[in-house]
């Protein structure tokens, strides 16, 4: 089996990279020779994604614009989050209705999406088919180029996601889940941290370590300092 759908996540704001964003959307800022937007979009279509949605608010129309003109031969959707902006959690139940009951990625375009994560992605796919369970792509924040992260989660020797005092892991942005971790969900803007603590409680939400260094483009001193780095992509 194969995942054919995905969501990027590019609504917000990208107050900490002012001010840069002032005139540009947090995804379409560059790193190297591509935008944040492009990787995330490469990379799907890398590991055989055909159906994109993305989610936008924050100058929605400067990445319109750049949809249109860079033509990609799969199915991508553009999803206009109108006078409020939905958060995590709403925005990905909002954009995904016509992947029904169809698994789905979810990237946060925030990471630098590469070639590395290719062979990662595809793990957390043939992970999710045989847990049928949700699964994030986690990494050890040892591994994470901005120093200043706490750790999200931790992940027990049968690989379930837990939150403790001291968490050790990092969300990547990268995930695979279905319509129905949202079936409690009564609100329409809400944080994806409400769904994966409520699978948490459940023991159902599964993580994945990834062993790649990780770069965030969170603030605009990390973005200084990873602008001009070579990637390989």
């Amino acid at each position: 089996m194969q995942i054919k759908n995905a969501m990027i996540l590019a609504a917000g704001y990208g107050k900490r990279l002012l001010p840069i964003t002032e005139k540009i959307p947090k995804p379409l800022i560059k790193i190297g020779q591509k935008n944040l937007l492009e990787r995330s979009i490469e990379t799907l279509i890398k590991i055989g994604v055909t159906k994109v949605v993305i989610n936008s608010f924050y100058l929605s129309d400067k990445i319109k614009e750049f949809l249109k003109n860079a033509k990609y031969q799969i199915s991508i959707n553009l999803i206009e989050e109108k006078g409020l902006i939905l958060e995590t959690g709403g925005g990905i139940l909002n954009a995904t209705k016509d992947f029904e009951k169809e698994p789905f990625y979810v990237l946060n375009p925030d990471t630098i999406w590469n070639k590395n994560y290719f062979a990662e992605l595809k793990i957390l796919e043939n992970f999710y088919f045989e847990t049928k369970k949700p699964v994030l792509l986690l990494v050890d924040k040892k591994k994470a180029h901005d120093k200043s992260f706490k750790g999200d989660f931790n992940i027990n020797d049968k690989n379930l996601v837990t939150r403790d005092n001291n968490n050790n892991f990092i969300f990547t942005g990268a995930q695979i889940l279905d319509r129905s971790v949202f079936d409690r969900e009564k609100e329409k803007i809400f944080s994806m941290n409400k769904v994966w603590d409520n699978l948490i409680k459940d023991k159902s939400l599964f993580g994945y370590e990834s062993n790649q260094t990780f770069y965030h483009i969170n603030k605009l001193s990390i973005y200084n300092e990873l602008k001009d780095l070579k990637f390989i992509d």
